[in-house]
């Protein structure tokens, strides 16, 4: 599923990162600095297979359309692990952070797997910034156990994941969220003690697996630029996982 600004069709799912102790916050802008490999987006659907319980999201490389989530929408809470080391994150452990990435990914998903490395690469560069970054896998072990908790830990050191990577067992978060398809960026400011907002909920950049386009994560990174140096981020967002 994908949800983005404007209403478009997207396709993307979760995501965790962490924040460290972070310096003063810069501006330089990330597209600039560094350069990425791969991108892209990776669809899913909501089917209800337990008519009588709560619908199980299943990841489909498909269309999704909008799910209605709207820039201005507050983080919701959460209480999610953390495979890797056993901790458990919560939204109150980012509440010093002056913007939160939230992004939902997990192991098995194509356009996540083009995207990987690079996600790393932006969360390191933004992290050292004073952006904080978690990432939630909210994928069902039952359709996807390559998606596992286990597995999610080993991906984590294979990539070396700045961030959180938090499992999201009973996908209530992605449902809070309003996510459904991986990758899907939620990218919040928070000014002083008001929640976080939604600021930002679009594309990493134009490159996707079937193109030959290169990523630079320009269109998260202006985003994050612009929320970082105090300035408003453009309202006309494009969606994060469009499929050709």
């Amino acid at each position: 599923m994908a949800v983005a600004a404007g209403g478009a069709t997207t396709a993307g799912v979760r995501l965790f990162s962490v924040p460290r102790t972070l310096p003063a916050i810069r501006t330089s802008s990330f597209v600039t600095t560094l350069s990425f490999s791969k991108l892209g987006s990776f669809p899913g659907r909501v089917r209800s297979n337990e008519p009588a319980r709560k619908k199980l999201l299943v990841i489909r490389a498909a269309r999704t359309g909008s799910q209605g989530v709207s820039l201005g929408f507050r983080a919701p809470n959460f209480q999610l692990p953390e495979p890797l080391t056993g901790k458990t994150w919560t939204l109150e452990d980012f509440e010093s952070y002056p913007a939160l990435l939230v992004m939902f990914i997990c192991n098995h998903c194509p356009f996540v797997k083009h995207l990987k490395k690079d996600i790393a690469k932006l969360s390191n560069f933004y992290m050292k910034k004073g952006l904080a970054v978690v990432a939630i896998s909210s994928n069902s072990v039952a359709t996807h156990p390559q998606d596992g908790p286990q597995f999610m830990a080993e991906d984590a050191k294979l990539y070396n994941y700045p961030f959180p990577y938090l499992y999201d067992e009973t996908q209530d978060v992605a449902r809070d969220f309003g996510a459904v398809c991986t990758p899907e960026f939620f990218l919040f400011k928070k000014d002083g003690r008001r929640p976080f907002e939604l600021v930002y909920h679009g594309q990493f950049d134009d490159s996707r697996p079937s193109n030959s386009v290169p990523v630079t994560g320009r269109d998260l990174s202006l985003a994050i630029d612009s929320v970082l140096s105090g300035q408003p981020v453009p309202s006309v967002q494009k969606p994060r996982c469009i499929l050709p």
